[in-house]
């Protein structure tokens, strides 16, 4: 499980999925949990305050968008398998390699 893309900059995110792609085998899941906006927008209040306080702690971090990471992974040879809403307005996401 995976919970750091919003913790993290981005350019770890491309990184994360070209090594998951140099590891798991074909139908290999990585499974990332937290806070995402849909559609350029946060999901609830709470997530834009968290957006907040993120990027100041650093700028690089920042709640994201599941279309960005998405974008990344299909680049690897992937694809968002499954996206499963979870309570206090966090989503699960679920990638597969093909």
């Amino acid at each position: 499980m995976v919970k750091v893309l919003h913790y993290s900059p981005w350019a770890s995110t491309p990184a994360l999925f070209t090594a998951a792609a140099g590891v798991l085998p074909a139908g290999g899941a990585v499974y990332c949990h937290g806070p995402y906006r849909r559609g350029g927008a946060h999901t609830a209040p709470s997530n834009a305050a968290f957006d907040d306080w993120l990027r100041n702690i650093d700028s690089r971090f920042a709640v994201r968008d599941p279309e960005a990471v998405e974008a990344e992974v299909r680049r690897r040879d992937s694809r968002l398998d499954e996206v499963v809403d979870m309570p206090a307005n966090n989503l699960s996401l679920v990638f597969r390699r093909l």
